[in-house]
């Protein structure tokens, strides 16, 4: 088991990535990623803490104490999130796991780590904007500039979809139906699930503003991607790098004049603000969980019980009926989930 990166770790390293998880698991590119991005942090850990390269590194060196010890520098040094922490978790043993699979000697290796346990996350609910915080943000970019109109129109596709940056940055015009009675935009989500997503009517409107700017000839060249930068005179994909620049640049632009925009906003900060705006208007969990293509209904709640906005509205209700009449029917007389959230059963 000490054998150099090139003899033993390297072998099953590049398998995982390129065997593994593509043709025997059937990930989606996406999902390969995030374990590629894993194993590298990994990589990057070891040099930086323990001076070890990259050609060096054997499975010898692989145990529970390194593990805690490599989840603790994720934390602390490169400030991921609890949940992305857990993720790079399940990641590492899912690698760790497959290599005892493949070669019994590194059994004893996977046995030492597997019953490592996720953090729980004591954050209640999740973060989103309010619509004056996003609308503060959406004025910030100046639209006269060709790139400012860009970068507007992809914040506001992110928000009116409710899609994962992915899903947005993977679009192509072939993804975009403005003929239909009800205009819509198809996002291939998680194992490559396609859901149709309805356009507001602004927003077809800034569609169309950005198509005449950025794709003269649409309805052509359906392949092409609908977001795209050009570097060397060839056109690719807008990377999500990109996308956290200018809207970290906006974020803070916009703080400036409205307290209410968040300290940290990113791509998914959209997602999560459509969904909550929806809720808050009425539309029933089962609707949203469609929308955002949630799989579980389960993930889909985290709307319902992050809102506190609802409850402190129905106990302002309530306390001015008690003011104003003793014959008002109560808000929450027959209504059961209103009933447990304000006993804080839900």
């Amino acid at each position: 088991m000490s054998k150099p990166i090139d003899g033993f770790f390297f072998k099953y390293v590049r398998s995982f990535l390129t065997v593994y998880l593509p043709r025997n698991k059937c990930y989606s590119p996406n999902t390969i990623k995030a374990y590629r991005d894993t194993i590298n942090l990994l990589r990057l850990f070891l040099w930086e803490k323990k001076q070890i390269p990259f050609p060096k590194i054997t499975f010898e060196m692989i145990n529970r104490a390194l593990v805690y010890e490599f989840l603790e520098w994720l934390l602390s040094l490169r400030k991921c999130s609890i949940s992305t922490r857990n993720q790079r978790l399940a990641a590492l043993k899912s690698f760790i796991h497959y290599c005892a699979i493949e070669e019994p000697s590194l059994v004893a290796i996977y046995m030492d780590v597997k019953d490592i346990a996720a953090l729980r996350n004591s954050k209640i609910g999740i973060s989103y904007m309010t619509q004056n915080a996003l609308k503060s943000i959406l004025i910030q970019p100046d639209v006269k500039n060709k790139f400012g109109l860009r970068n507007r129109f992809f914040m506001i596709a992110m928000y009116d979809t409710g899609g994962r940056i992915q899903e947005v940055l993977d679009l192509r015009l072939r993804d975009i139906c403005l003929d239909l009675d009800i205009p819509c935009v198809y996002l291939t989500g998680k194992g490559n699930k396609v859901r149709a997503v309805p356009l507001m009517e602004k927003t077809v409107l800034h569609l169309k503003e950005y198509l005449k700017l950025f794709h003269p000839t649409y309805p052509k060249n359906s392949e092409d991607y609908l977001f795209y930068t050009v570097i060397k005179g060839q056109r690719g994909a807008m990377s999500p790098d990109n996308v956290s620049v200018f809207i970290k640049k906006y974020a803070n632009q916009a703080r400036i004049s409205c307290s209410e925009v968040p300290k940290r906003v990113h791509a998914h900060l959209f997602r999560h603000s459509r969904a909550m705006h929806l809720y808050q208007s009425g539309i029933p969990l089962s609707y949203i969980k469609d929308f955002l293509g949630h799989v579980s209904s389960t993930t889909t709640s985290i709307y319902a019980s992050a809102d506190t906005t609802m409850i402190k509205d129905a106990l302002e209700k309530a306390a001015k009926l008690g003011n104003n009449s003793t014959d008002e029917v109560p808000l929450w007389e027959g209504n059961e989930d209103m009933i447990l959230k304000l006993c804080g059963l839900k």
